[in-house]
């Protein structure tokens, strides 16, 4: 997004915006990309007006460029572009809008959470996102019980981005919505909390239907920090997907439970070298000494990566 900096203006706005005027969409087109080089906040009026184009082009065009800046006469502009019916310039909008971040264009867009269209309720939750705003809160909670399970999941992103302990049984209930995205958003919505709950429910979500869910919950696991939950990540480590596997091994280095190296011994041999690279750092990580032994048998791994980890995790074990 641009900032506009003194002495950076690359042409005349005015002279640029009569190209709006013209017959010719590419003419029109031509000028809204060239208003928007401008960096020149006055450009924006112009670029409002072109999003009303009869030519899906132009108004695509007028999206985009709409991105390059900022402030509430961005957003006023973007949210009735959002529901343009061509589908292409409404994601073009929707894009836009996640673009901006000056907080008080947050009253633009809260009123239209209540649009009829689910499209405009998601595109509308996901610019509050980045702008973190606590007067989005309320509004995000209440969106968890939406019929659209994409603005269910973009409500979990506005409440996670605020990082609040008090939004954590919300965020717990939406770990077993019925949609995998919600339950997707929230588990790793719930990261940020080194509380108990959140690694129970994320320990929980190890038995998820979804693969994703699963990955996403034994990384939150290791971020969370719980050690009560080493046991269900030890059993996951059976997973049959194996960036389950790879996630659960990170987490297990992180939290370093001892008791986790004999189930972690037999991934030095994974077919998959992401996966024995991890199950050798997070021995390493553990630095238990009764890994030795298997670590030195893995010191000859065909991939480079998992010998170099190999050789990490032998140092961090110290000499024999």
């Amino acid at each position: 997004m641009r900032h506009l900096e003194p002495f950076e203006d690359f042409g005349d706005v005015d002279e640029i915006a009569r190209g709006l005027s013209s017959a010719d969409a590419s003419v029109r087109r031509l000028a809204v990309i060239e208003l928007a080089e401008t960096s020149n906040s006055a450009a924006v009026s112009y670029l409002s007006q072109a999003i009303a184009d009869p030519s899906s082009d132009v108004r695509l065009q007028a999206a985009r460029a709409l991105g390059e800046f900022d402030g509430a006469e961005v957003a006023e502009a973007l949210v009735q572009v959002v529901t343009d019916p061509v589908p292409d310039v409404a994601r073009a909008a929707a894009d836009s809008l996640a673009e901006l971040r000056d907080p008080e264009v947050s009253e633009v867009l809260l009123p239209f959470l209540s649009h009829s269209s689910s499209f405009v309720r998601a595109a509308i939750l996901r610019a509050l996102k980045a702008l973190q705003v606590n007067a989005s809160l309320s509004p995000a909670v209440a969106a968890l019980a939406d019929s659209d399970a994409a603005v269910r999941a973009q409500a979990v992103g506005v409440i996670g981005y605020l990082k609040r302990l008090d939004t954590l049984p919300s965020l717990i209930r939406a770990s077993k919505d019925t949609s995998a995205s919600v339950r997707l958003a929230a588990i790793s919505a719930l990261s940020f909390a080194q509380n108990e709950s959140a690694a129970q429910a994320s320990a929980d979500a190890l038995a998820d239907d979804d693969w994703q869910v699963r990955a996403a919950a034994a990384e939150t696991i290791g971020r969370v920090g719980s050690p009560s939950t080493s046991g269900t990540l030890i059993r996951s480590l059976d997973d049959s997907y194996w960036q389950v596997r790879q996630k659960v091994l990170q987490s297990l280095g992180k939290l370093g439970p001892p008791d986790a190296v004999p189930a972690i011994v037999p991934f030095l041999s994974d077919e998959v070298p992401s996966v024995r690279k991890e199950a050798a750092a997070a021995l390493g990580e553990i630095s238990e000494p009764s890994a030795r032994e298997a670590l030195e048998k893995c010191a000859l791994d065909p991939d480079p990566d998992v010998r170099k980890t190999v050789l990490w995790a032998l140092n961090r074990l110290g000499a024999d």
